[in-house]
């Protein structure tokens, strides 16, 4: 999600699918010089392939800057933490986000909450 003038827009819908490597991934580097999937491109996995990181695979939207986020759903969508706490949007004053505060930060959609911006999200992608 980005936020621009009070304007919440979804960039993007992202869902990790597994973190295990797969046949698609190539083998398993032998030494640091290997390339760690020679089976992807360098960009086709998030995994940032540093120390303890793994493959990720996702399936994934295009992103895009133009899907805004209706403001009544801001106020609805719901968020948890890796604790297992759940929070909404702070700040949302008339459909608009007045602070971003609250959307910073590394949380998930319940799942509840997350078919509201697939719908968002699923719209942008067929109308262009």
């Amino acid at each position: 999600m980005h936020v621009n003038r009070r304007e919440v827009f979804v960039l993007s819908r992202m869902r990790v699918i597994d973190r295990e490597r797969r046949g698609c991934c190539g083998t398993a580097p032998a030494t640091w010089e290997d390339p760690p999937c020679p089976g992807h491109d360098d960009g086709s996995m998030p995994g940032a392939w540093g120390c303890g990181s793994e493959p990720v695979h996702v399936d994934a939207t295009p992103v895009r800057f133009g899907t805004p986020v209706p403001g009544e759903l801001l106020a609805r969508l719901t968020w948890r933490n890796r604790r297992g706490r759940t929070r909404r949007l702070k700040h949302v004053v008339d459909g608009r986000l007045e602070n971003s505060v609250s959307l910073q930060g590394f949380y998930r959609l319940t799942p509840e909450s997350a078919a509201e911006p697939t719908k968002v999200t699923a719209g942008a992608v067929s109308s262009r």
